[in-house]
């Protein structure tokens, strides 16, 4: 069973699922093209077939070959429609139900990163990621590619969708194979060069091997920031003992990318202008996935004292955020150097990531931070591009540039991401208590 999936909206899923199914049946390989996206189905739209029955009927010990109904162009094709909004189908029950020796299965999964795309990704023996040329789209396409790795589905490939070459970006994705690329024709599905394209598309996947298959091997294990674009540029997260600078404008959204990082580990949450209400009503009511972290204030005389006596009790493997730094950064530059000395011994004793959030107002001791650090992160919006590219102003589309990465290369061009959308996974709960 492959999963056919793509976080951007539009990248063209469904189509790439119906032309792969036609091109198995045109090489004589039975397979069915099974519609996953109960709220947007399409496959049984684009075919001219009847909505009913549905996935929903496996429930009932059917057999997924009793309900597919026949492709209108190709003999060993089926297609399923999706389940409706208020039908219940576990893909468990869709994968147990399927035989070795039976027909390929193409899932053609629902857009975005959330629990409905995760269930049948999960569930699939590999997934075949879409994208388009846009560095939206191609954005989008790292996040599936991130998600998929997370659950231990492994990417089959990339299919390249409108495209007539490869973009470079593309050619930069670590053990993802380009399968090939799709042009943009009018009616795709009953264009020649489309469905040669399909075809060479479906011959790489059959002459694939399992190494072809395998996720890239990183250096020692990775901690996750827990935003998908910016951890697959990373390979996956920083080292542990990272002390992270991450720099963004005051009117932006850079808290959402702070919330994001406690889902994927306990997080102690130093807080030196909100108080503690204030900043679990806000982790409470982001548009992201979180978990509960312990969240403290730390202001006045005492601050750094404080700080540095919570940081001393700061678990294996957890995050430690100071948000913002920048209270810090005026304080006596030795009092302030001997802080984030400090700060890095204890991450780098409990294998764990800080992460100080840098307001762009430039206090006097700044140079102290990003030179303590081992990566500097900056956030800026995307703005001044076409809605094609990326996204306009308030839409939730950021840059992100690394202009500091001790462990690697510094990432200069610009990660964007999305922070109107949360991660792919559930919340985590914080192993850390919250009071």
């Amino acid at each position: 069973m492959i999963a056919i999936a793509g976080s951007k909206g539009g990248c063209g899923t469904s189509t790439v699922t119906l032309g792969l199914a036609e091109a198995f049946s045109r090489v004589e390989a039975p397979v069915l093209a099974v519609d996953a996206d109960r709220q947007l189905p399409n496959l049984h739209v684009v075919t001219d077939l009847e909505r009913t029955p549905t996935l929903a009927a496996l429930e009932n010990d059917t057999d997924l070959r009793t309900i597919a109904q026949q492709h209108p162009r190709e003999p060993l094709a089926g297609v399923v429609p999706a389940p409706k909004p208020e039908q219940a189908v576990g893909f468990e029950t869709l994968a147990s139900k399927l035989d070795h020796d039976g027909p390929e299965v193409l899932l053609d999964c629902p857009s975005g990163a959330g629990p409905d795309v995760v269930d049948p990704l999960g569930q699939a023996a590999g997934v075949i990621v879409v994208a388009g040329s846009t560095e939206r789209s191609l954005a989008a396409t790292e996040t599936t590619i991130e998600m998929a790795r997370r659950l231990g589905t492994p990417v089959y490939g990339a299919v390249l969708n409108r495209c007539t070459e490869i973009p470079e970006r593309a050619l930069a994705w670590d053990g993802v194979p380009l399968l090939g690329c799709v042009p943009e024709r009018p009616s795709p599905l009953v264009n020649d060069e489309v469905a040669s394209a399909f075809d060479d598309i479906v011959t790489a996947l059959q002459n694939q091997s399992p190494t072809d298959r395998a996720p890239p091997e990183y250096a020692g294990e990775l901690l996750p920031i827990g935003t998908d674009e910016l951890d697959y540029r990373l390979g996956g997260g920083v080292p542990p003992g990272s002390l992270v600078a991450f720099v963004a404008d005051p009117a932006s959204q850079a808290e959402q990318v702070l919330y994001r990082a406690t889902g994927v580990r306990g997080t102690l949450y130093l807080s030196s202008e909100r108080t503690r209400a204030n900043v679990r009503r806000a982790i409470e009511s982001s548009t992201v996935a979180t978990a509960v972290p312990t969240v403290r204030r730390v202001a006045g005389e005492d601050a750094l004292e404080e700080a540095l006596a919570l940081i001393d009790k700061l678990p294996d493997a957890a995050n430690v955020i100071v948000d913002p730094i920048d209270a810090f950064e005026r304080r006596d530059r030795a009092a302030y150097v001997s802080f984030l000395e400090a700060c890095k011994e204890r991450v780098v004793e409990t294998e764990s990531v800080a992460i100080v959030h840098c307001l762009t107002d430039d206090p006097p001791h700044r140079s102290a931070t990003l030179r303590a650090a081992d990566a500097v992160f900056e956030l800026k919006t995307a703005a001044g591009q076409s809605s094609d590219d990326t996204t306009r102003v308030g839409t939730g589309a950021y840059s992100l540039s690394i202009p500091k990465y001790r462990p690697g290369t510094a990432v200069t061009d610009g990660v964007i991401i999305d922070l109107d959308s949360g991660p792919m996974s559930a919340p985590v709960q914080s192993p850390l208590e919250s009071d």
